[in-house]
């Protein structure tokens, strides 16, 4: 996953943009389509040997076939139609019993064989869709569902790589990505903000995880994204699309759309029009940047591979069949999707939808939660959640630690929220324990018995306290103003007993004693 500074999806969406435009009018609306490569998790490439890595030294995972030395044919990866297939279904497809590989030609310099194989007339699956959660960007308390159609996915081969060196102005190339398999993922034009768009590729993100077909490294350009762009008026036809070309970000993605929806709204509303081009992002400028116009459509003169056999699929219950890829044995081998935890969460937990989307919406969060709930499956489910979105993450944040790279165990955040529902901890303390917990080794009870930190429910020092408050010259005034009716500064006051006692009050039974202290 993208390692840009990782708390939860709460930050991941509630992103601000600074593009320098005009507001979006509510005259025009946005439309937006993703295509989507996504790196095969496999040990080999797609028609070669060849190792799939991205540490490897420049040009060292380099077959004959990869560097298109004539008389070398390509040999289809079983793994890497098998990952196709799973993915596949995980998005709904239809799976085609029978599918073709092409060759799409253009010529450049990181591709040795003038053309790259793919599957554009018959791919391998058509026809999915996938229904994600939303959560608005300005109040998490406010999430919708959103369905987008798969228009068709496909396997095909990477292109190599060009390195530049401006002081030398020369070009090389690295062919290791040349015949890294990729699955390509169009969809359809079914969204309508850059919200929606990073939303869905969160979800994908989730699937390829659950169902390790793709790793996911956005920073390795294991997942790369282009959107497609266009404005238009309710009841006219759709708009001039723009393509902004390799994403490399979730935040860059809701960026760079959210952008270019307002640079086109900026361009109609001053007259002018938009051009059908290539942009791409910058995401130290927060713009994009146009890079071709795509006036003149390009002919790529795809053909049939004539080096590949068509790919015949097994498409009935008989998994025996060992020359075939068996549809229906991966069917069953699939996970439970990201959907199904998110409802087993309410369902069964009787959690929230924010609160099950924002724990499944990371994997490490709902993997701790799902383990202290299993150490001890009487805990509160609303208890270890709120710990671990409202406590758990800011402090890995104040730290600056990534979530996955937290020493702090599923047993020693269970321990805490032991102490909660016992009564044993005040929850204003929690972040301070946690704390300790990231500079010692101690356990939790032993950090809030050394601090002094146990929470005080002793209904005698609790008068005690409440005496003390309500006798000072404040809570006298204060207690007037409850007597005269303002009823709400009874917050006040137990707000001013907490503060004495250094936050370790049972703030319920203040609340409690108050009232009846001052009837």
């Amino acid at each position: 996953m993208n390692r840009i500074y990782k708390i939860n999806i709460i930050t991941i969406l509630n992103r601000q943009f600074s593009t320098k435009l005009a507001p979006k009018s509510n005259t025009w609306k946005s439309v937006i389509g993703l295509e989507i490569h996504a790196q095969i998790a496999s040990e080999s490439k797609l028609f070669s040997g060849s190792r799939n890595s991205f540490s490897a030294e420049i040009n060292s995972s380099v077959s004959l076939l990869d560097a298109a030395i004539p008389g070398c044919l390509p040999v289809l990866n079983r793994r890497c139609v098998e990952a196709g297939i799973k993915t596949a279904l995980a998005l709904n497809c239809e799976i085609n019993e029978v599918s073709m590989f092409d060759r799409k030609h253009y010529f450049y310099s990181d591709l040795p064989a003038g053309y790259q194989i793919t599957q554009q007339r018959k791919p391998l699956a058509r026809k999915g869709f996938l229904t994600f959660p939303v959560l608005t960007p300005v109040k998490q308390s406010k999430a919708y569902y959103k369905t987008v159609r798969l228009h068709q996915l496909q396997l095909e081969q990477d292109s190599g790589k060009s390195l530049h060196d401006e002081e030398l102005k020369i070009s090389l190339i690295d062919l290791n990505r040349a015949g890294i398999p990729l699955m390509e993922l169009v969809f359809e034009p079914d969204l309508s903000d850059g919200e929606e768009a990073a939303a869905l590729v969160k979800e994908l993100i989730l699937i390829f995880e659950r169902i390790q077909t793709c790793n996911c490294r956005m920073e390795e350009g294991q997942l790369r994204v282009d959107a497609n762009v266009s404005i238009n008026k309710e009841g006219e036809e759709l708009g001039v699309r723009t393509e902004i070309k390799n994403i490399g970000s979730i935040r860059g993605v809701a960026q760079a759309i959210e952008y270019e929806i307002q640079r086109q709204i900026s361009v109609k509303d001053q007259g002018g029009v938009i051009i059908n081009e290539t942009r791409q992002w910058n995401a130290v400028s927060k713009t994009t940047i146009a890079m071709r116009d795509k006036e003149v459509v390009q002919d790529y003169r795809y053909m049939p591979e004539p080096n590949l056999l068509p790919l015949h699929l097994n498409m009935t219950e008989d998994v025996n069949l060992d020359d075939l890829v068996s549809v229906k044995a991966i069917e069953k081998s699939l996970p439970i999707l990201p959907q199904e935890l998110r409802d087993e969460l309410v369902n069964d937990h009787k959690l929230t939808q924010v609160t099950a989307m924002i724990l499944v919406n990371d994997t490490v969060i709902y993997n701790l939660y799902k383990d202290i709930i299993k150490e001890n499956p009487k805990r509160s489910a609303k208890t270890v959640s709120n710990v671990l979105i409202n406590d758990y993450i800011a402090t890995c944040n104040k730290n600056k630690i990534y979530l996955e790279d937290s020493k702090i165990s599923s047993s020693h955040l269970g321990e805490i929220i032991d102490m909660l529902e016992n009564q044993e901890l005040n929850h204003n303390l929690v972040k301070l324990v946690l704390q300790k917990l990231f500079e010692t080794s101690q356990s939790p009870k032993v950090i809030v018995e050394e601090n002094q930190w146990k929470q005080i429910s002793d209904d005698a020092e609790i008068i005690k306290y409440c005496n003390q408050v309500l006798e000072s010259e404040n809570g006298k005034k204060m207690v007037q103003q409850y007597k005269s009716g303002k009823t709400k500064v009874l917050f006040a006051i137990a707000g001013e007993i907490n503060k004495i006692s250094n936050n370790r009050i049972n703030m319920a039974k203040v609340t409690d004693m108050l009232k009846n202290i001052l009837k």
